[in-house]
């Protein structure tokens, strides 16, 4: 029994210490435009988390991981099952998973934590690691500009607003935010969101992140949000990460514990 057993803990440690790196993603945006693309869509978030559940140590899903969700007492939007069972099997295998509220699913409560295991970010966080600092936010809100925003954002992060809209039966509040959300930007097609962008100077993720580093030398600042994968070089020390979406650009960063990257998910079988 004993050499069994040894075999077993040696096989657990050798797995954890190949646990290495750490992976962003955001804008999955479950949901949208229809049940079937967002079913694929969904398949292709579960195979890529298969594909890097033997090297990550830590994951981090940088909002909007779902076009809409609200969190009623006893009911939860219907669906996404198979993302949250992997989320399960790898909070339970001890990779660390963390999720990011953002402009689509900032009422998310304690479900994700409870059943989960997954720690909640409300706005941003710091952290460092391998010597490295880095700054996370889903990128709502931040920069000039945008005070109609700003001020919907508080407005719906209030806890009235929530208790108002828990009094809303589930299909009726459910069905609401469904016919809203599929009228969102998320659906453009890529050539649209490119001539949205038009330059890194213009951009306010770009502009808060340059006047972020002046008073905290961050050596990595990762957003998502704007839907447009970006890597721009702040200074020496300093790096912008847009982590894109999964409805075109299946983009997501990797720490491998020396740098960041900007990657694309693709498979045998496309995207």
């Amino acid at each position: 029994m004993y050499p069994v057993f040894t075999d077993l803990f040696f096989c657990i440690f050798e797995s954890m210490a190949n646990r290495t790196k750490l992976y962003f993603a955001s804008d999955f945006h479950l949901g949208v435009p229809d049940y079937k693309s967002s079913r694929d869509r969904e398949n292709r978030i579960v195979r890529w988390l298969d594909s890097i559940k033997d090297d990550a140590a830590e994951i981090y899903l940088v909002g909007d991981v779902f076009d809409f969700w609200f969190e009623y007492t006893t009911v939860i939007p219907k669906g996404y099952i198979r993302l949250q069972g992997k989320l399960a099997e790898l909070t339970d295998a001890g990779i660390k998973v963390v999720m990011f509220k953002g402009n689509h699913d900032m009422w998310m409560f304690d479900y994700f934590t409870k059943e989960l295991g997954i720690e909640i970010i409300s706005n941003e966080l710091t952290f460092e690691n391998n010597g490295k600092k880095f700054f996370v936010h889903h990128g709502d809100g931040l920069g000039p500009g945008d005070s109609s925003y700003k001020f919907l954002k508080k407005v719906f992060r209030s806890s009235f607003c929530q208790w108002l809209f828990a009094r809303i039966h589930p299909n009726l509040g459910i069905g609401i935010a469904n016919r809203w959300s599929r009228g969102s930007r998320v659906r453009h097609k890529v050539d649209n969101i490119r001539k949205e962008y038009s330059n890194e100077e213009q951009d306010c993720l770009v502009s808060f992140a340059k006047n972020l580093i002046l008073t905290e030398p961050y050596n990595y600042l990762i957003f998502g949000h704007q839907h447009l994968p970006l890597e721009v070089k702040l200074s020496n020390d300093s790096l912008y990460i847009n982590l894109g979406e999964w409805l075109y650009y299946n983009s997501y960063a990797v720490f491998d514990g020396e740098k960041l990257e900007l990657k694309h998910f693709t498979t045998l079988t496309g995207f």
